[in-house]
């Protein structure tokens, strides 16, 4: 089925419901709060308050499989060469789980297993020596992912981490002077060694270390780490089946096993593994992930909505929409084929934005509400806190709930100023608790909603040349930056550059 012919069949549905209250729609189907909720181990999650009904359902289930979704999934965790413009696997899933036998992805994990095993190892034998801190520096997906677990679950931790990402000197200003390099090992991570922003902070914390400490790395370029001065037995390997913003299951977690320790980690992949499998196995409607990814679907091109807040209902949780905005848009910001025949024939990726609550319903919530876009959200809680307050706990989970049922329900009033529209779509997402197992399944059904995603419209969920043509612009004005009598030829940046140099020569 090509896409105008998936877009023709959801546009009738679309105007059906579009102008339909979500009010009206609950009230007439009691069943739906059961039935539009799905469980995957310790993540439950409510469809419920989006704008649909059954017949909608039906339609993008059927939609679901005239293009194959569930098919097309199975070739990625088979290891077929999914990433099209690049002729690789996308074997991500296999550094968790053992699916795909007989494929590719067998000996992939195998190979991801060994590592992990050094990967203690090396983890354990730092904890020995009596390294207290881990220094992160990578950038992008060799950044989010690691970052937004830490901060998730380093409140037990046997290490501190630190991550170093940008090449701003304001941040090793502040980050060193609280450091003891004979205390610290520095990670770099980068698969190709060659990130500059990487590279840039590696050297200046190289010389900080003075060969004190130790200096371990992530990457497939084994050469270049030991040209830097990386010892051999401290180089874990990346593989080109991997992506950026996929690979925190790999040794690019190495900061999060020596911190965390082997066990945790292992349960994070634990996780990750147990919601591959429900992906892999489970019936269309039973299906977590693909439920997400046509929500997504549904949002996107049949109601036309441009925008996706990620709302955690946990501190805890804070990086998440950082997180899922790289995973997200990095992965869905396509606007041609995966051959590259054709442009695609709608629209993709939504601007997925958000912050954790209860803060931000003092900041944007007033657009939510009130404002004259509609924006879906999406609402994460944890049912069992880690702390002993349990009034707290209470006020936090009554406000994710409270804000769901009120985008959804709106307020008839007579001031138009206190007049809320309501039937503002959203899902609500509750982990039993913010364990290791319960993170890695909610990570890992996003990856599987936005591959279904890519899946749907077409595209090449798993390279980002977009992001390339900005860096190979910085190496083109860098000369000028340093010189201000080097040539620039766009007018505007020429501008520019002669008045940074005004000012910084003061």
């Amino acid at each position: 089925m090509q896409t105008q012919d998936w877009l023709n069949t959801l546009a009738p549905e679309a105007a059906r419901l579009i102008d339909t209250p979500l009010p009206r729609l609950l009230a007439a189907d009691p069943e739906r709060a059961q039935r539009d909720a799905l469980r995957c181990g310790p993540l439950f999650a409510s469809f419920a308050r989006q704008r649909l009904d059954g017949a909608a359902w039906d339609t993008l289930f059927r939609l679901a499989g005239a293009r194959g979704l569930l098919g097309q999934l199975r070739r990625q965790l088979d290891g077929e060469p999914v990433n099209t413009s690049e002729s690789r696997p996308a074997l991500h899933t296999a550094l968790r789980s053992a699916l795909g036998k007989g494929t590719n992805a067998e000996a992939a994990h195998a190979e991801a297993r060994k590592t992990l095993g050094r990967s203690i190892a090396m983890a354990d034998a730092l904890a020995g020596q009596g390294i207290t801190d881990i220094l992160n520096i990578g950038i992008g997906g060799s950044d989010l992912g690691p970052r937004l677990v830490y901060d998730a679950l380093g409140a037990q931790r046997r290490m501190n981490v630190h991550f170093l990402s940008s090449p701003d000197g304001h941040t090793l200003q502040d980050l060193l002077p609280r450091l003891d390099p004979a205390r610290t090992a520095v990670l770099l991570v980068s698969k190709s060694f060659g990130t500059e922003e990487t590279l840039l902070n590696g050297e200046v914390v190289r010389e900080w270390l003075g060969g004190r400490g130790s200096l371990v790395a992530a990457t497939a370029n084994v050469d270049k780490a030991r040209a830097f001065g990386v010892d051999a037995d401290n180089i874990l390997p990346l593989w080109d089946w991997v992506g950026g913003r996929y690979s925190l299951w790999s040794a690019v977690g190495f900061a999060l096993v020596a911190a965390l320790g082997g066990d945790r980690f292992a349960e994070l992949l634990a996780g990750a593994a147990e919601m591959d499998a429900h992906v892999a196995s489970a019936a269309e409607r039973d299906n977590l992930a693909l439920r997400h990814a046509l929500v997504a679907i549904w949002n996107r091109n049949a109601l036309g909505y441009a925008s996706q807040a990620v709302l955690p209902y946990d501190q805890r949780l804070r990086l998440l929409p950082n997180y899922l905005q790289q995973l997200v848009m990095e992965s869905l910001g396509k606007s041609v084929l995966a051959d590259g025949s054709a442009s695609v024939a709608c629209s993709t990726v939504p601007v997925l934005w958000g912050g954790s609550g209860t803060d931000c319903q003092h900041s944007f919530f007033q657009a939510l509400h009130q404002g004259t876009d509609t924006v879906p959200a999406e609402f994460v809680g944890v049912a069992r806190p880690d702390h002993g307050y349990e009034a707290m706990h209470r006020m936090l989970m009554a406000n994710l709930l409270a804000q769901s049922e009120a985008l959804a329900n709106g307020v008839d009033h007579v001031d138009p100023h206190r007049q809320y529209r309501g039937s503002r779509p959203s899902t609500v997402i509750l982990l039993d608790a913010l364990t290791p197992r319960s993170l890695g399944a909610l990570i890992a059904l996003h990856e599987h909603s936005v591959f279904l995603q890519s899946a749907m419209w077409g595209i090449n969920a798993f390279d980002q040349w977009g992001v390339e043509l900005g860096k190979q612009t910085a190496r083109t004005l860098a000369p000028a930056v340093a010189n201000p009598e080097a040539r620039v030829s766009d007018p505007v940046s020429a501008a520019l550059i002669q008045e940074f140099h005004r000012v910084a020569r003061g």
